[in-house]
C-alpha cells in the first residue's frame, strides 16, 4: 500500500492513512494535531482538505509533510502495530524523496522524453485501431485509449508515468512498443479488435516474465 505522496516535488502522508496505518480512530489522530497544532507548525503550515462521507457529510483530513508525519509518530502509544507502520512510514518517505531526486537528473528527463514519442506513435495506431473497431460493432472503442494505457502500467509496475523511475519509463518504452506493433499487425491481419487485445496481453505478459518486472 502507498501511504505516501508526491505533490509539487514534495513528500505528503494523510492523517487518515496515518490512523489505517495504527489502527487508531481518524478523530483521536486529528485530535492530536489539533492539540498540538502549534508544534507541527515549527514544520510549516499544516494543510487539510475535506473530504466527503458516505453520510453525506465532509471530515477535515490533514496532509502532514514528513517531519510533521514523524512529529505525529512520536506523539502515538508505541505499539507494535505503531512501531511496524512508523517503519514503512519512514521507508516510503526515504523512497519517494530517491524518486524525486531521480526525476529531476538528466537521465530521467531523457529518458522520459524518448517515451514520449513511443507513446504518441502508439496513440496514432489506437485511433486506427478505434474505428476499427467501431466498424466490428465495438460500442465503447472510445474507450481503448484507457484500456491499452492501463495495461502497459499494469504490466511496468506503475499508476502513470509520472510517478515512474527511469527504469520503469524504459519499461513501458518497451511496453508501448510493443502495443503498437501487435495492434497494427491485428489490424493488417483482419483480426478482431478483442483478439488483438489478447494478442498484446499475452505479448505484454512474455515481456514482463522475460524483464522480471514487478506488477503494481
Amino acid at each position: 500500500m502507498e501511504i505516501v505522496s508526491v505533490r509539487n516535488n514534495q513528500v505528503f502522508t494523510s492523517s487518515k492513512i496515518i490512523a489505517v496505518g495504527t489502527n487508531n480512530k481518524h478523530h483521536s489522530i486529528t485530535a492530536v494535531i489539533q492539540k498540538y497544532l502549534s508544534d507541527f507548525e515549527d514544520f510549516g503550515k499544516v494543510r487539510f482538505e475535506m473530504e466527503p462521507l458516505s453520510s453525506g457529510q465532509k471530515e477535515k483530513v490533514y496532509i502532514l509533510n514528513q517531519q510533521q508525519a514523524t512529529l505525529l509518530m512520536t506523539y502515538l502509544r508505541n505499539s507494535e502495530i505503531t512501531r511496524n507502520f512508523k517503519k514503512e512510514l519512514v521507508r516510503q518517505f526515504y523512497l519517494m524523496q530517491q524518486f524525486i531526486f531521480e526525476r529531476q537528473s538528466k537521465n530521467w528527463i531523457q529518458t522520459r522524453e524518448q517515451g514520449k514519442l513511443t507513446r504518441k506513435a502508439e496513440t496514432d495506431v489506437l485511433k486506427s485501431l478505434v474505428e476499427y473497431a467501431k466498424l466490428q460493432g465495438s460500442e465503447h472503442s472510445d474507450k481503448m485509449y484507457i484500456t491499452y494505457t492501463k495495461l502497459a502500467n499494469k504490466i511496468c509496475g506503475i499508476s502513470g508515468r509520472d510517478n515512474a523511475t527511469a527504469q520503469q519509463l524504459s519499461s513501458l518504452t518497451v511496453a508501448e512498443n510493443i502495443i503498437l506493433h501487435c495492434i497494427q499487425a491485428g489490424i493488417d491481419e483482419n483480426k478482431h479488435y478483442k483478439d488483438i487485445y489478447k494478442d498484446c496481453k499475452k505479448r505484454l505478459e512474455m515481456f514482463k516474465d522475460i524483464a522480471y518486472l514487478e506488477v503494481a
